[in-house]
């Protein structure tokens, strides 16, 4: 084996990381505000205009699944660096659109930034063994939550003030920005192998034949897709329910990004030194406990809106502990391949969330909203928790990579 720019990989930058999937998770919601002025501006129906969000999505599930092997392949830098290209060229096609195809066609290539987040799991595994890796990765998953919260919060100020467009120059700036820093700041840290036994697609291949792989992928998967259905159900809940105002609700929506900080400081904190499969099962016991919980107030008809929301500060905790410590094994499976290993299971969690939250959205009934909202995020945590025993029977009789 030999490195394409030193003899050993070079550490990533902690900071450089969390920068990177900050702007990642940023880039979904950021503009989100701006959608009625969008539609008014380009002259386009609303629900035509919304689609920016369920196609970036769509083109978010397939480019996970080519940057992952393709970094394998050439290394993580320059895919990285040529996905903040796109994403510039990308955030400028939309700063400047005229038409909403045009607009709707540029969001998509926007979806490049989601590189960001794929290839700072696979630099974390390059340069840690793969319970270091779980600790640094609670640290960057700290980014995962703040950043989606607070994008809307700066495109709704600098939509009221400078117009929609000033979203796309704000990303234009940062994509311009992050590509000069990452230039100076980040190295290569994927060792390459000049003289590959198989081809990368065969290597991605076995890949998805471990067993354990999809243990652990599918822990991630079915932790995060109690959040998709949260999102979907919590406003009708809140409204319904517990005549809550929206701005209300959006302080609401803080309790689970607020747990999901907690647990992410605390896997950021200890992992390092607990074994993965202890802290994921952690994780999942406190979900599980916390939505059994609120779901037997709502059986009981008891349920208020503190039961409900207290209820999803232990989603957030659960999920802070368990994610980083089954994404680093994940990406542990075979090292040498962690950006496909990190872009599969990117791929999935997008590919169980959009129809999960589509199919929370028909089935919500107008009255006890809040029960069926537990109830199906309550089995989701149940099959992440499903997972967890199924990785700890398998780790009994296979050897980790270090």
């Amino acid at each position: 084996m030999t490195a394409t720019n030193a003899s050993q990989p070079e550490q990533a930058r902690l900071f450089t990381l969390i920068l990177l999937t900050a702007l990642s998770t940023a880039t979904l919601n950021l503009f989100v505000p701006s959608l009625v002025n969008i539609a008014e501006d380009l002259q386009a129906d609303y629900n035509v205009v919304s689609l920016s969000i369920g196609v970036y999505l769509a083109a978010m599930t397939v480019v996970q699944l080519v940057v992952g092997p393709l970094s394998d392949k050439i290394g993580r830098r320059p895919v990285l660096l040529g996905s903040l290209v796109l994403f510039t060229l990308a955030s400028a096609g939309c700063a400047f659109a005229t038409d909403v195809r045009v607009f709707l066609a540029f969001r998509m290539l926007q979806s490049a930034m989601v590189a960001g987040y794929v290839l700072s799991m696979a630099m974390v595994r390059d340069t840690t063994n793969a319970q270091d890796a779980a600790s640094r990765l609670g640290y960057v998953s700290m980014a995962m939550a703040v950043a989606p919260m607070m994008g809307p919060v700066l495109g709704g100020f600098l939509d009221s003030v400078y117009g929609w467009r000033s979203n796309f120059y704000f990303l234009i700036l940062c994509g311009v920005a992050l590509f000069i820093w990452c230039w100076i700041d980040l190295k290569e840290t994927h060792l390459i192998d000049k003289k590959p036994t198989q081809e990368p697609g065969e290597s991605t291949w076995q890949l998805m034949r471990e067993p354990g792989f999809w243990a652990y992928s599918l822990c991630t998967t079915f932790s995060t897709a109690s959040l998709y259905i949260f999102l979907t159900g919590a406003p009708l809940v809140a409204q319904s329910e517990f005549g809550l105002s929206t701005a209300e609700l959006g302080i609401y929506f803080a309790t689970g990004t607020a747990g999901f900080m907690l647990g992410s400081y605390l896997s950021g904190r200890y992992a390092s030194g607990i074994p993965a499969t202890t802290m994921m099962l952690a994780g999942r016991l406190t979900t599980c406990l916390g939505l059994a919980a609120g779901f037997s107030a709502a059986l009981a008809g008891v349920l208020t809106w503190w039961l409900f929301f207290g209820s999803i500060v232990f989603v957030g905790l659960g999920n802070g502990l368990t994610i980083p410590s089954s994404n680093a094994q994940t990406l542990s499976i075979r090292p040498q391949l962690a950006g496909a290993a990190a872009g599969i299971s990117g791929a999935a969690i997008v590919a169980l969330g959009a129809p999960l939250s589509m199919l929370t959205g028909k089935i919500l009934p107008e009255e006890g909203a809040s029960t069926v909202v537990l109830f199906l995020m309550l089995c989701t945590s149940l099959i992440s928790l499903a997972t967890v025993f199924w990785a700890k029977q398998l780790e009994n009789g296979t050897p980790r990579s270090s």
